[in-house]
């Protein structure tokens, strides 16, 4: 139970359940979660290009040439990646900067992948990065960084950092909005 308590979203009655679970199913039930566990930690790294998660020295994304070389989604994590590729509307490659800058928590520039992100902008041919990290105060910090570090690049018109729109959701009433995300929405908007 104390094992299962430290996984994110499992508070102790959860892992109750789950313990009573695991013990009531046969030992050919539970084995086979056991072993995806080792497994996945003997075999899942990070690639080596965008730090997105892979079993080989690439992620599937990188190897793919299909993919567009001259864009770069700059993500917070892999399981960003995930949500983004669910629209089936992103094309381009991605960074995973391994979390956001938190002065408060110790997390400066150098504890994540933000060095590596610039020497992408420099040896690759990228032509746009867009900065979809969240839109709360320590992604919002992570952003304007981003675009603060690139700006020689984007002055000289080599590159382009955008980021995703923000604001209403589809179905959402305005009544219902907060105040920034509704200015996001109004300040966002885009001719029909």
């Amino acid at each position: 139970m104390d094992e299962l308590a430290k996984l994110p979203g499992i508070g102790p009655k959860t892992a109750q359940r789950l313990t009573f679970y695991l013990l009531r199913v046969p030992v050919e039930e539970a084995l086979p979660l056991a072993h995806a566990i080792v497994e996945v930690k003997e075999t899942m790294r990070f690639c080596a290009r965008c730090f997105n998660l892979t079993e080989q020295e690439l992620c599937a994304v990188c190897r793919d040439p299909r993919r567009d070389q001259q864009v770069i989604c700059v993500v917070e994590e892999p399981s960003d990646i995930l949500s983004i590729e669910r629209t089936h509307e992103y094309r381009g490659l991605y960074h995973v900067l391994g979390g956001a800058l938190s002065p408060l928590d110790g997390i400066g520039p150098e504890k994540i992948h933000l060095q590596e992100l610039f020497e992408r902008v420099e040896a690759e041919p990228v032509k746009e990065i867009i900065v979809a990290t969240n839109p709360n105060l320590m992604g919002e910090a992570t952003a304007l960084y981003i675009a603060e570090q690139l700006t020689k690049q984007v002055a000289s018109g080599r590159l382009r950092v955008t980021r995703p729109a923000a604001g209403l959701p589809m179905g959402a009433d305005l009544e219902y909005a907060d105040e920034v995300t509704l200015g996001r929405a109004l300040s966002g908007r885009r001719d029909l």
